[in-house]
């Protein structure tokens, strides 16, 4: 298959073609030729867009796609398939499902679900058995079957111990270890940010405490241990200023922000939508600032959507028996291009490509093609008609939205949006 994609600006610090307008031909998923202008010939696909960008692949560490047990949420098929239109050529897959994502076997139902697809689906496997925080899963074989992280999805740790013992079990392979930020004995029954709104309202908190005291746990045991840490969807100041000071001390930490703590603030929540009741809950506008100074400076390491499809029947009902989760694939990169504009975004979605060992090409001669296809001036609002998941539980409704992806090319396949 021969693509040839005309006059598209490059986007990426990495390549010499870095803000270039330029003409790019891929052969059998290689980038052949890079030119100011390539004659088109009859056996060449030519793509031609308004306002054409391209970038390395986006990457997303923290999926929920439902399947195996939740189909009814969404399934791995239409869930690659929303990643591939929202701009995505690679994604992380929470152990969220039934059963819990525990062994090699599930890691190898996930993988060849995804197999042939253009994106490309990593499996995290969870870090207990059952994701239940008492025994630790089979790890080894589970990265060995293609696991890139180990993660309870949003259920802490609380055994201080078993954190400890996988931070240095885990040192033997070069295994990634996620703690989720949340102290469970703080943070009680909350449902939102424990401040002036949840009190106003009638509903229980969730303290900006419960989030750090676990990270600095954390952080005092990944000191003791060594090895890798990665904090997922950090939402508070004070979390961004306890990694920012961890990375200076020479502590192998990273960390993650989900796009709705970035673009929406605990306000959302005067209407009751169950839509807004996400965990970590959305917080105050500083915090919000905190966060995007953070990814600036590069203490938070990348942005994730943090997509979890939940069914209508657990989260269109009262507010308190609502489910925590929305989707985020779709609207990502426009809410984020809106606030941190072309270069950074691309960056915070490359951003943990490295943590993870997604493999990276730069966009140049001879390398493989995964490329993310954009135009990052497009100004739109994000209605239920965009949401292309399963499940219609979306957080960002209604939000202006600036830069919208065309699509992919990635494992020698071209997806496009219509």
């Amino acid at each position: 298959m021969k693509i040839l994609l005309k006059s598209a600006t490059i986007v990426g610090a990495s390549s010499k073609h870095h803000l270039k307008k330029r003409d790019v031909l891929i052969e059998n998923g290689k980038i052949s030729e890079i030119a100011a202008s390539i004659p088109s010939s009859e056996k060449v696909k030519e793509i031609s867009l308004k306002n054409l960008h391209i970038s390395q692949g986006w990457f997303d560490s923290s999926v929920s796609f439902g399947e195996p047990g939740f189909e009814e949420r969404e399934t791995i098929e239409n869930g690659l398939k929303t990643a591939a239109h929202s701009g995505f050529t690679s994604v992380a897959v929470n152990a969220n499902s039934f059963p819990v994502t525990d062994s090699k076997g599930h890691i190898k139902f996930l993988k060849s679900k995804a197999e042939g697809n253009a994106v490309s689906l990593y499996p995290i496997g969870a870090l207990t058995v059952g994701s239940k925080g008492t025994d630790l899963a089979e790890l080894y074989d589970m990265q060995n079957e293609g696991a890139v992280s180990f993660y309870d999805y949003k259920n802490p740790i609380a055994n201080a111990n078993l954190l400890k013992i996988a931070l240095q079990y885990t040192q033997n392979f070069e295994g990634l270890v996620q703690s989720f930020p949340f102290e469970k004995s703080v943070a009680r029954n909350g449902m939102v940010n424990e401040e002036v709104n949840s009190t106003r309202l009638g509903l229980k908190g969730i303290p900006a405490l419960s989030e750090e005291l676990q990270i600095i746990r954390d952080l005092y045991i990944l000191e003791y241990t060594g090895g890798k840490l990665h904090i997922p969807t950090i939402s508070t100041k004070k979390s961004v200023e306890l990694i920012r000071e961890a990375k200076k001390k020479g502590l192998k930490v990273t960390c993650s922000v989900a796009i709705f703590n970035l673009i929406l603030t605990d306000d959302a929540l005067e209407e009751f939508d169950t839509n807004y009741k996400l965990l970590p809950p959305l917080r105050r506008k500083e915090d919000a600032k905190a966060l995007i100074k953070g990814l600036k400076d590069g203490t938070i390491d990348g942005i994730t959507s943090d997509h979890n499809p939940i069914d209508v029947e657990h989260k269109k009902t009262e507010f308190e028996q609502a489910y925590f989760g929305s989707v985020g694939l779709e609207a990502c990169f426009g809410a984020l291009n809106k606030i941190l504009g072309i270069e950074q975004s691309v960056n915070a979605l490359m951003g943990l490509k490295k943590t993870f060992k997604i493999p990276s090409e730069k966009i140049e001669e001879g390398n493989r093609a995964e490329l993310t296809l954009f135009n990052p001036d497009i100004t739109w609002e994000f209605a239920e008609k965009d949401i292309l998941s399963t499940s219609k539980n979306a957080a960002l409704l209604g939000t202006k939205l600036k830069g919208k992806p065309y699509g992919i090319l990635a494992n020698n396949q071209l997806v496009l949006n219509n």
